[in-house]
């Protein structure tokens, strides 16, 4: 508060001396107002002498004058604009004020004076105040332009910064992370721009300055003061900002044009435990789910990680690549990555080892969870105590055109693995599971359902601690809508929707890493661990959301396009099944949850499997049928057409209405949801 009130008072000799160098100016326009009114006269009265009188009968004004013109110069908040970045507004509110001191001046002499001065003069000299007042200031914004680009040595490079360091910002948030912003942005060499207003809502701050940069409203006057200041950036600089309200101001934000960043987390350290570098980032999809960030229990994660072997199956794609960054942080004795596809793996080596060192315990294996020889010899050479399984077909419409081969991946390349890992010691193993899962009603999901299946049966029949986690959609990952909203929105539209009532559960891709790793530490095996996934969210807010994100307004200069369900797909997903919410147990963490064990018929389930794996050598219906036998809940939503294409069947589009998704909503309420 005390460096407050000193920033407060070191700005008031500036608004002193504006307001000394304004009584100047208003006295020597009012001069050349006379002058310029009496400048020929019919009168008998030499013209010299009439301007003295003039002179003489307007001296005793000039106190109560300049007295009016003050005050009303001090509350019009003449001395508020920063003139370095005024613009036709603020032109235009200065020759408002002068006007309204004129007024108040003619007023004041016809009232209190029995012989008033000439009006020609009065509104000759509130014009000549005007161009004065505003001149003084151009001129001086010119001449300090002028200044900075001489000073700056030649070259494109230093003019663009120059530039960038001029570019006016507004900071959301007057508390340390507000002040650290500023101190950022004015620190040496810096690129950011210059702060030049500060919001905050707390009402307190308001007319205080931090570092020398005002605070002039609230979140909600964004508007207004990105217009008043010609803003061209907004940094948001509110760590603890979080949920819905975070949205609400991304969305106020954005709503103005302005590029929008978000001020780093000046605590936030890395791996390593050293401070993070400095800066200020893009809005990413975190910020479009921003909920209250996940509590984790270290030392419960690290006691079966730290100094351990770690298999990730499919290391190399969106969850898989992830899990790896988190699980490295626990200082693993090895990590292998394990995915068929190199390119994804070898990039993420390489990010892991410049950030742990060319010497981090990391290997890159390449292989498929199909080639149970390749698993055995991954097993027999590394020996890992930890494995998570995240390699999967998971997209849902190429799912419905090739069966077989999710079936041949997902199911046996699952059980693969599992059998491998048995045999060979493994001592926790975490299967990564979707809400898809859930009265499933496409291949994808369905042959997700069987290795929840698989992982229970492993469980009780062998030492391995075996679990599944089960979650919805995850943003940002491969072909999720994030990224496809984003190509559709910079190729200039449409933006494609399957349905505008079509709603999903989300979840970020650490949130859904760090909650994996959470879950795998709870070590009860032949759990189903259901992740607290929030609020389901309409995928059309999202896309409007995103839309607007990118400056543009949906459906007036960005076409929003409804093309109709997927095969598979359907309206509302679950994360549970109706015999399980009853049922569903609370952990220690409270954003995990435990689904009841299911009752399976091992023979039966695995003379069930021996047909699937028959059936999979061919790519027909046969496997469709085969996987109903098995998962009595899957209903497909599919319709083979004779050239050999599937589309969504059209009577089963509707089949989860609304009052599937309050019972949806009410299961997710049941396990805590927020």
């Amino acid at each position: 508060m005390k460096q407050e009130k000193r920033q407060i008072i070191k700005g008031l000799p500036r608004r002193i001396l504006l307001m000394l160098l304004d009584c100047g100016l208003i006295v020597l326009c009012y001069y050349l107002a006379i002058l310029l009114r009496f400048d020929g006269t019919d009168s008998e009265i030499p013209v010299q002498a009439l301007r003295a009188e003039v002179i003489r009968a307007m001296s005793p004004m000039l106190p109560y004058v300049l007295i009016i013109y003050m005050v009303v110069f001090w509350f019009g908040g003449l001395y508020e604009i920063m003139w370095e970045y005024a613009g036709m507004r603020d032109l235009a509110r200065l020759t408002c004020l002068s006007g309204l001191a004129t007024g108040f001046i003619l007023l004041f002499d016809l009232l209190f004076r029995s012989r008033p001065i000439s009006g020609a003069v009065l509104i000759i000299g509130a014009v000549f105040n005007t161009a004065a007042i505003a001149g003084v200031r151009f001129l001086w914004r010119f001449l300090r332009t002028l200044t900075r680009m001489r000073a700056k040595p030649a070259g494109t490079h230093k003019n663009n910064t120059a530039a960038r360091n001029a570019a006016p910002l507004l900071i959301v948030g007057a508390g340390n992370a507000g002040a650290w912003a500023v101190n950022l942005c004015k620190s040496k060499n810096a690129t950011f721009g210059n702060p030049v207003v500060i919001v905050d809502d707390d009402l307190t701050k308001k007319g205080l300055r931090v570092q020398g940069v005002p605070v002039r409203g609230t979140i909600s006057d964004i508007p207004e003061l990105v217009r008043k200041y010609h803003i061209v950036e907004i940094i948001i600089a509110i760590t603890t900002l979080k949920g819905e309200r975070l949205q609400e101001v991304i969305n106020l934000c954005n709503s103005t044009h302005c590029r929008v960043r978000m001020l780093s987390d000046p605590q936030a350290v890395d791996a390593s435990g050293k401070p993070m570098v400095a800066g200020l980032r893009e809005l990413n999809t975190s910020d479009f789910l921003s909920r209250d960030e996940v509590q984790l229990n270290n030392v419960q994660i690290s006691e079966y990680l730290h100094d351990k072997i770690v298999l990730v199956t499919g290391g190399g794609g969106s969850i898989g690549s992830e899990l790896c960054r988190q699980i490295m942080r626990y200082r693993p004795r090895q990590l292998l990555i394990f995915d068929i596809y190199e390119n994804c793996a070898y990039e993420l080596e390489m990010e892991l080892r410049n950030k742990y060192g060319s010497d981090a315990p990391i290997v890159t294996l390449i292989g498929s969870i199909r080639d149970i020889k390749r698993l055995d010899e991954v097993f027999e050479t590394y020996h890992p105590s930890v494995v998570f399984h995240a390699a999967a077909h998971k997209h849902v419409p190429l799912m419905e055109v090739s069966p077989a081969e999710a079936v041949k991946n997902n199911v046996f390349g699952t059980k693969n693995l599992l059998t491998s890992a048995a045999n060979h010691g493994v001592e926790r193993f975490v299967q990564l599971s979707t809400d898809k899962a859930v009265n499933p009603t496409n291949v994808m999901g369905c042959t997700k359902r069987i290795c929840e299946m698989l992982i229970q049966t492993f469980a009780q029949h062998t030492t391995m601690k075996c679990m599944a986690v089960r979650f919805g959609n995850v943003l940002g990952s491969h072909g999720s809508v994030i990224p496809l909203f984003e190509e559709q929105i910079k190729n200039g539209g449409p933006v494609t929707i399957t349905h505008p009532d079509i709603v999903r559960y989300f979840m970020t891709i650490p949130e859904a890493a760090q909650l994996v790793l959470q879950a795998g530490g709870l070590a009860q095996s032949g759990s189903i661990y259901v992740l607290d996934m929030g609020e389901p969210v309409k995928i059309m807010d999202l896309a409007t959301r995103l839309i607007r994100f990118y400056g543009y307004e949906p459906n007036v200069n960005m076409e929003i396009k409804i093309t109709g369900l997927r095969p598979g797909e359907k309206l509302y997903e679950e994360l549970m099944l109706d015999s399980e919410q009853d049922k569903m147990s609370k952990t220690a963490h409270n954003k995990i949850f435990i689904a009841p064990s299911m009752e399976i018929d091992l023979a039966a389930f695995y003379d069930e499997l021996q047909n699937l794996h028959h059936y999979a050598e061919h790519n027909d219906e046969g496997v469709v049928e085969s996987l109903q036998r098995i998962v009595k809940s899957y209903h497909p939503n599919r319709v083979l057409h004779e050239d050999h294409t599937v589309s969504a069947a059209r009577g089963n589009t509707e089949i989860y209405e609304k009052a599937d998704l309050e019972k949806a909503m009410a299961a997710q309420s049941a396990t805590g949801g927020q």
